[in-house]
């Protein structure tokens, strides 16, 4: 029964994953009528996106050990997404037609101009991306208080929220947007909340809550585990993201400037994670020495990463001749569309999938070294922070100063040394 239990509420979760990509996707397009450029959208979603679920994650970790059903108030937080979704549109251009008819054209300074600007694109999406925060820690409280395997039912979630993100991703760039626009787009992440909600709403009405079970596994000093753990969480999620910054740019010279390059890179980015976090389901709450896998798969990853930049050369004579064999029509576009993807595959997947193997490995070692359910939160808020530093990090600093393989490098350097650590 709790297996069946299981296996419904991970493929709700990869239709959760869905709807958060959607909204990302979507909510960009919106902005930039705001903001007035695609990429100045596009950074700033990415930073709300990934600061609210932050924001969401660490206060969820507050208080979801108090919860006595933490599934039913997941399903609540799906409902007020799934409403915020439908109402979004209506609200948007309202706010819109506010800001151009009484804030743009007062004629004020640039400065008070754009602050004003990214304080009403923040009010718009970062109460739902703050809720989206809190979707992983909830449900994944409810699954581990019911399973002494708690390490293979967070792989487990983790593969579905990731994978939904990954199909999200391409859905709404090639379909949902092209088909519906963006108000019927972003209405359809907002029924499929609901209808999410629905569903856990039913599961969690059937089944009797009981408290997460806090054991030690390892011996040591367990708030130095715990302070190690969460360091591994934050740099595994700024290395990655070092990787994800650099990756986007080094393909965007080899596919060029077509449509739909951006979300063919970042799904494939996406599916790596969820790949990883599938890989290691068997052996996350067996392996004899859980430390001793996280330093070798932290290794791994950056000589993983830093094999992908001798690899990178060879994609534009790969591309060059594949172009030179396609036929200018609908089905040539197609087959490039293919091989792009998989050339974003090749380059990331190795690399990815070790990525995807750590955040369920390390918030398995969190709850198994004392951290107890809080702990859950507490690293996918971790690992997100660390996102956004590297975003930044990579984006401002070391772009600038050392180039595109500077970035790679910034990120092997930092996932060796916690590896090594």
């Amino acid at each position: 029964m709790i297996q069946r239990h299981n296996a419904v509420l991970y493929v709700l979760f990869v239709f959760s994953g869905l709807a958060g990509l959607i909204y990302e996707s979507v909510w960009s397009h919106y902005l930039k009528l705001i903001l007035g450029h695609a990429a100045y959208a596009q950074a700033l979603v990415l930073c709300l996106f990934m600061g609210g679920m932050a924001l969401g994650a660490a206060l969820c970790a507050r208080w979801s050990h108090r919860l006595r059903n933490p599934l039913m108030v997941y399903a609540l937080v799906e409902a007020v997404l799934g409403v915020a979704g439908l109402a979004f549109h209506t609200i948007f251009v309202s706010v819109e037609h506010w800001y151009f008819e009484a804030i743009l054209a007062q004629s004020l300074p640039a400065g008070i101009q754009n602050s004003l600007r990214i304080l009403l694109c923040s009010a718009l999406v970062l109460p739902q991306a703050i809720l989206l925060g809190a979707t992983f820690p909830l449900i994944a409280a409810a699954v581990c208080r019911r399973n002494s395997d708690s390490g293979r039912v967070l792989s487990w979630l983790y593969f579905a929220n990731s994978i939904g993100a990954a199909v999200g991703v391409l859905l709404s760039g090639f379909v949902l947007i092209r088909a519906l626009g963006m108000p019927g787009t972003v209405m359809t992440a907002g029924l499929l909340n609901l209808a999410i909600a629905l569903a856990v709403w039913q599961l969690a009405k059937a089944v009797a809550e009981v408290p997460l079970s806090r054991t030690a596994a390892f011996g040591g000093d367990s708030g130095r585990d715990l302070r190690l753990l969460a360091v591994v969480a934050l740099v595994t999620g700024l290395a990655s993201f070092c990787y994800e910054f650099g990756w986007i740019r080094m393909l965007s010279l080899v596919l060029g400037s077509a449509t739909h390059s951006f979300e063919l890179m970042l799904s494939a980015f996406i599916a790596g994670l969820a790949i990883g976090a599938f890989a290691i389901r068997r052996r996350v709450d067996t392996v004899t020495n859980p430390l001793r896998l996280l330093a070798i798969i932290q290794i791994l990853m950056p000589l993983f990463a830093l094999g992908s930049t001798a690899l990178y050369p060879l994609m534009f004579d790969w591309m060059g001749g594949f172009l030179r064999s396609l036929e200018h029509n609908e089905g040539g576009y197609v087959l490039y569309t293919l091989y792009s993807h998989g050339l974003c595959f090749l380059l990331m997947l190795p690399t990815t999938i070790c990525a995807g193997m750590t955040l369920p490995l390390v918030t398995r070692l969190c709850l198994t070294a004392g951290g107890g359910e809080r702990s859950i939160g507490q690293v996918y808020a971790w690992n997100t922070l660390g996102s956004i530093v590297g975003v930044l990090l990579a984006a401002m600093l070391v772009m600038p100063w050392l180039g595109l393989k500077g970035v790679i490098l910034a990120g092997v350097l930092a996932d060796l040394a916690i590896g090594l650590i």
